[in-house]
């Protein structure tokens, strides 16, 4: 064994060993705009860059912690279905991507859904994680979201979501894309019920996501730059042949052609939402008062 192999190469191993846990435990963190940003100071303006702006992703939890009162909400559970329904594989099998993204996120599956108060309203509210598959929405996913919907409808409250998705799980096929049709038919059963159900748009929200449930809303807001569509910006380019705009696909822009209502940044989402809220709910209970009044004349007057 020589100089070489027994003493530079352990001391340059080392030495990226140390580099590396000091990485971890890095004070600062860096954004699009290429500014370092003390960890803290994202952390503390709700993951916002304080220099551009820029929304950067929640958690589901981190989103709660952001939206409900006081930080406080208790977590539904929500079916799980059988894992890998049609025993998919590509670079890896679909199981090992399962483990390793609910060992990232501590999640089963990419949305959680939790009951709280905004504004000292009750309200059903869900998340993505992007972490787990790009947010991609599967059996599981649907499962959840029906979930939360039967949830706001068995306590008469209103249904609150949180986008961040890729589309439709490719490793469930047309299992995945079933999901569309039934989350479609449980937004539909909100509706009939008169139960309000926003949807918070939030970087990305393309695909099946987009062509279903995430569109469906009494109200869509979206957090500023946020890229929302159905196909990839390329991909259009490519069919019509044209070239679009910088900001083709942008929250904003969206906005501009009429696909949503309202761009609103994250630190004014809770406020805004439960005041939209208290305006609709009071609509619903003097429209329920004088559908009240209307039957009781009705009775009085059949009687006399």
């Amino acid at each position: 064994m020589n100089w070489i192999t027994k003493f530079i190469k352990p001391k340059i191993k080392s030495l990226f060993e140390k580099k590396s846990s000091r990485t971890q435990d890095n004070l600062w963190t860096t954004c699009g705009c290429k500014n370092l940003i003390y960890k803290e100071d994202m952390a503390s303006n709700q993951k916002v860059c304080p220099k551009c702006g820029a929304h950067h992703k929640l958690t589901c939890r981190e989103r709660f912690e952001t939206f409900f009162d006081n930080k406080d909400f208790e977590l539904i559970e929500t079916p799980l279905p059988k894992d890998d329904p049609i025993n998919f594989e590509d670079k890896k099998k679909y199981t090992d991507r399962l483990k390793s993204a609910r060992k990232l996120t501590g999640q089963d599956d990419a949305i959680l859904i939790a009951k709280g108060k905004v504004q000292n309203i009750d309200v059903v509210v869900g998340a993505q994680d992007f972490r787990f598959i790009g947010g991609s929405f599967g059996a599981a996913s649907g499962e959840a979201f029906i979930a939360g919907a039967q949830n706001a409808i068995a306590n008469n409250v209103p249904y609150i979501f949180f986008s961040c998705s890729g589309g439709q799980r490719m490793m469930e096929s047309s299992i995945a894309l079933m999901q569309m049709s039934r989350t479609a038919l449980a937004v539909n059963e909100l509706k009939k019920k008169n139960i309000p159900f926003f949807v918070v748009l939030t970087d990305p929200t393309t695909g099946g996501v987009t062509a279903s449930w995430a569109m469906l809303g009494d109200i869509l807001i979206a957090e500023p730059k946020a890229t929302i569509g159905f196909a990839g910006r390329r991909v259009i380019q490519d069919t019509v042949k044209e070239t679009l705009p910088d900001e083709f696909q942008t929250a904003e822009y969206v906005k501009d052609h009429g696909g949503i209502d309202l761009v609103v940044e994250r630190q004014f989402l809770s406020s805004t939402i439960g005041t939209l809220l208290n305006v609709l709910l009071k609509k619903v209970e003097a429209q329920a008062k004088q559908d009240s009044n209307v039957s009781v004349n009705k009775s009085l007057q059949a009687v006399s």
